[in-house]
C-alpha cells in the first residue's frame, strides 16, 4: 500500500513535466484526467489501508540527506489526510475537465502546477523526516501560490498572490527552525527522521518554542486567527476546483502537521499551558470567520470565511485533546482528537462540494456576486439541491456530516468543566459561548447564501439563463450530497476507523456502538443516534407537509399563481415588461446582513454605516456607504507594517554612519551573539538531572 502510494507521487511529477514540456498527449482536459485516475488510486489505497487496519509502513529512498535518505512513512494518521487530499483532488479535477475547454483562465498557468500541487501535499503527509516535509510542505505553498496568480494581469489577483507568498515565507520560516530544535545528533548532519526524534522528546524551553513556532509556521497555512487574512483573497482569485481543493485538502495539511508534531513527535508528556493558545486561536476563528461569513457578497469569499470557521473547530477540539491529555484524562483526550479529526474529513467533504456549487453557479449564472444571482434552483436543481444539502451540513443541521463532529466538539467541551481547575472552567465556558456563537453565525451565511442565491427569482438575465452543469460534474456533486448525509449516519464507524490513531496519540481506545441494524452508531460519551433522530426529523417533516396541506387545501393551493409581484418596497410600480416586479427589490444579501452586523460588527468588525441623503429638490439618488475591517489588519497586520517601515527607515541611516560606527555596531552585535550562546548553554545545563529523567520518560512512551 505504501508503496503504490509513493509511486503516486512521481506519477504526478512527471506528469506536469510532460505538461511544462508539451508532450502532444498532454494536453487541455487530458491532464485532469490523468490527475483524477492518479487521485481515484491513491483515495482507494488510503482507504484500503485505513478498512484493513495494517501497521504502519516505512519506506527509505536512497536520496535525500548523506545518511538518512527519503524517509516515506504510512500510518493511520497519514492515510486518514492523505484520504482527505485524494478524494477532493478527484472530484476537483473531474469539474476541472468539465469546465476546462471554455474555461478563460490560462491554461498552461494552472495544467502544470495543478498536479505538483497535488503531489506535494501527499508527500507532506507521507514524509517520515523533517527534511521531506518542509520539501512538501514549500513544495505545496509554491505550488498553490502560481494557481492563485493564474491572471497575472488581474490586480485582486496579484495582491492575493503577495500577500499569500507572505504568509508562506512565514510558515517556512517558523517551521524550519522548530525542526532544528527538535532534530538530534547524527553522524553526518543532524537526524532529522521522526524515529529518532520520538526517542529524545524535547522539554522546557525549546519544546515550547516548537509548540510556538508550530502554531505559527502550521497556522499560517491553515488559516487560524489572526493568520487567517490570506484565505479571503485567494480564494476568489484562484479558479473554482483550485478553491476546492485549497479548502478542503491544504488546510488540512496544515493541521496534520501540526497534530504530527504537537501529538507525537514532542513526546506523550503535554502541559496544560500547550492548549490554551490552540483554544483561544480556534474559538476566535470560529466566530471571526463565521461572523465574517454573514457580512461578504461574494460566494467564494463567503465560503473561505466558513472555512476559517470550521478550522477554528477542529483547532478548539486539539485544544481539548491536549488538555484532556495534560490532565490524564485519556478517553476524552482520544475523543476530542477523534472529533477532530472527524471534522477534518466531513469538512473536506462539504467544502469541496460548496466550492464546485460555487463555481457551478458562477460559471452559468455569470457571476459570484449574490445579488446578481438567485433563482437558480429552477435552472439548475441538481446542483442547487446538492449545494443545499452542503450547507446543511455546514450549518450543522443533523442528521448531516457535519452536525456529527459539530456535536462531539461541543459535547466535549461542555464535560470539560467538571474536570479541570477553576481557572480552566472559566476559559472553558469561554469557549462554549464562542463555539455556540460561531455555529448559530454560520446557520445563518448558509441560510442567506442559498436564499440569495438560489431561491427567489433571477436578478440579472445571465441567471436566468442558467443551465446544469455537465454530467460528471452533477454525478460527482450527487456523490458528495450523499457522503454528507452517510457519513453524518455513521460517525461512531468513521471513529473505530481511526482507533489506531486515538490509541496512540490520544491515549485510549475508542469503541463505538453499533445496534442491531449495523447502520445507527453512536458513542456512550456524546450520546447521538443519527438514525434515530432522522427518523424522528422525516416524521415531523411528513407532518409538517401534511398539515400544510390540510390548512391550506389542495384546490386552493392549486389556485394559487407559480409567480406572483413581488414586493416593491413602495417604489414607483414596476415598467409594463416586469409584469411581476422587479427582481432588484428582493431581499437581498445586503438586507440580510444588516441585522447581524449592526448588532456585533460594530465591535467585532470595526463596521460603519453612512447615509448621505440629498437635500429637498436636490436631484442626485442618496448614497449609502459600508466600511468595515478584519480585526486581524487592524491588531496585527497594520502594527507589524508599521513596524517595518520603522525598520526600513531606520536601516536608511546607517548610510550615513561613519566607518568607527560601522565597526562600533558590528562589535556591539558580535558580543551579543557571545552573551545568547551563553544563555542558551546556561539553560542547557541548568538542572541535568531533571532533563535526562524526562529523556527516559520519553523513550518508555513513545510509540
Amino acid at each position: 500500500m505504501l508503496t503504490v502510494l509513493a509511486c503516486l507521487l512521481p506519477a504526478f511529477c512527471l506528469l506536469a513535466m510532460g505538461t511544462a514540456l508539451g508532450i502532444p498527449g498532454l494536453r487541455g482536459g487530458r491532464v485532469y484526467t490523468l490527475c483524477l485516475i492518479l487521485c481515484a488510486a491513491g483515495a482507494a489505497a488510503a482507504l484500503s489501508g485505513l478498512l484493513s487496519g495494517a501497521p504502519a509502513a516505512r519506506l527509505v529512498l536512497p536520496f535525500g540527506l548523506p545518511g538518512q535518505g527519503v524517509n516515506l512513512a504510512a500510518d493511520a494518521l497519514s492515510l486518514w489526510f492523505l484520504l482527505i487530499v485524494f478524494a477532493s483532488g478527484a472530484a476537483a479535477s473531474v469539474y476541472a475537465r468539465s469546465t476546462h475547454d471554455r474555461s478563460a483562465v490560462h491554461p498552461a498557468a494552472l495544467l502544470v502546477p495543478y498536479p505538483v500541487f497535488i503531489a506535494a501535499m501527499a508527500l507532506t503527509v507521507l514524509a517520515a523526516d523533517g527534511f521531506t516535509l518542509l520539501v512538501g510542505f514549500e513544495a505545496m505553498s509554491l505550488a498553490s501560490w502560481a494557481l492563485v496568480l493564474a491572471k497575472p494581469e488581474d490586480p485582486d489577483s496579484q495582491r492575493a498572490a503577495r500577500l499569500y507568498l507572505l504568509m508562506a515565507g512565514l510558515g517556512a520560516l517558523c517551521l524550519i527552525p522548530a525542526f532544528g530544535l527538535m532534530a538530534q545528533a547524527g553522524d553526518i548532519l543532524p537526524d532529522l527522521r521522526f524515529e529518532a526524534i520520538r526517542r529524545l522528546p524535547l522539554d522546557g524551553w525549546k519544546a515550547g518554542a516548537v509548540v510556538a513556532l508550530t502554531l505559527i509556521g502550521a497556522g499560517s497555512k491553515a488559516g487560524l486567527a489572526p493568520l487567517h487574512v490570506w484565505l479571503p483573497l485567494a480564494h476568489p482569485a484562484a479558479p473554482s476546483h483550485v478553491s476546492a481543493l485549497m479548502s478542503a485538502a491544504m488546510t488540512k495539511v496544515a493541521l496534520y502537521v501540526l497534530i504530527r508534531i504537537l501529538f507525537d513527535l514532542l513526546g506523550p508528556v503535554t502541559p496544560v499551558w500547550w492548549s490554551l493558545p490552540l483554544l483561544a486561536m480556534g474559538a476566535g476563528a470560529a466566530v471571526l470567520g463565521a461572523l465574517r461569513a454573514t457580512q461578504e457578497g461574494d460566494m467564494k469569499v463567503l465560503l473561505a470565511c466558513s472555512t476559517i470557521e470550521n478550522i477554528g473547530l477542529i483547532a478548539a477540539a486539539l485544544g481539548l485533546a491536549l488538555l484532556f491529555r495534560a490532565t490524564d484524562q485519556t478517553p476524552l483526550a482520544a475523543l476530542a482528537l477523534g472529533a477532530g479529526l472527524l471534522h477534518a474529513l466531513n469538512h473536506g467533504v462539504f467544502k469541496t462540494l460548496l466550492f464546485l456549487g460555487a463555481g457551478a453557479a458562477q460559471h452559468e449564472g455569470g457571476s459570484r456576486k449574490l445579488d446578481l444571482l438567485g433563482g437558480l434552483i429552477r435552472r439548475m436543481p441538481v446542483t442547487a439541491w446538492c449545494v443545499i444539502a452542503a450547507a446543511a451540513a455546514a450549518a450543522a443541521l443533523p442528521p448531516l456530516n457535519g452536525f456529527a463532529s459539530e456535536w462531539m466538539i461541543l459535547q466535549l467541551a461542555l464535560a470539560a468543566p467538571r474536570n479541570v481547575g477553576f481557572g480552566l472552567q472559566i476559559v472553558l465556558t469561554v469557549l462554549v459561548v464562542m463555539l455556540g456563537l460561531a455555529a448559530a453565525l454560520a446557520a445563518a451565511a448558509m441560510v442567506r447564501m442559498i436564499g440569495i442565491a438560489f431561491l427567489g427569482r433571477p436578478r440579472m438575465p445571465r441567471a436566468a439563463a442558467a443551465v446544469e452543469m455537465a454530467r460528471p460534474v452533477r454525478i460527482t456533486m450527487t456523490v458528495l450530497a450523499g457522503l454528507c448525509i452517510v457519513l453524518g449516519l455513521v460517525p461512531g464507524a468513521m471513529l473505530g476507523l481511526l482507533d489506531p490513531v486515538l490509541a496512540v496519540l490520544g491515549g485510549a481506545h475508542v469503541d463505538p456502538r453499533v445496534d442491531a441494524t449495523g447502520m445507527v452508531v453512536a458513542t456512550n460519551s456524546y450520546g447521538y443516534v443519527p438514525l434515530v433522530i432522522s427518523a424522528l426529523l422525516a416524521c415531523c417533516l411528513f407532518l409538517v407537509w401534511r398539515a400544510v396541506q390540510r390548512i391550506a387545501g389542495t384546490d386552493q393551493a392549486r389556485a394559487i399563481p407559480t409567480l406572483a409581484p413581488a414586493w416593491d418596497c413602495g417604489f414607483i410600480p414596476a415598467p409594463r415588461h416586469l409584469p411581476f416586479g422587479d427582481p432588484q427589490t428582493q431581499y437581498g444579501a445586503g438586507s440580510f446582513a444588516q441585522p447581524i452586523r449592526r448588532m456585533l460588527g460594530g465591535a467585532i468588525l470595526r463596521a460603519r454605516e453612512q447615509v448621505d441623503m440629498p437635500a429637498p429638490g436636490e436631484a442626485r439618488a442618496a448614497r449609502h456607504t459600508l466600511s468595515w475591517h478584519d480585526p486581524a489588519f487592524t491588531f496585527v497586520f497594520d502594527r507589524i507594517a508599521a513596524i517595518h517601515a520603522w525598520l526600513a527607515r531606520l536601516a536608511d541611516l546607517s548610510r550615513h554612519l561613519t566607518i568607527r560606527h560601522t565597526l562600533g555596531v558590528v562589535f556591539a552585535t558580535l558580543i551579543l551573539l557571545l552573551v545568547m550562546i551563553a544563555v542558551l548553554e546556561r539553560l542547557e545545563t541548568a538542572r541535568p538531572e531533571q532533563i535526562v529523567q524526562s529523556h527516559a520518560i520519553g523513550r518508555e512512551a513513545a510509540p
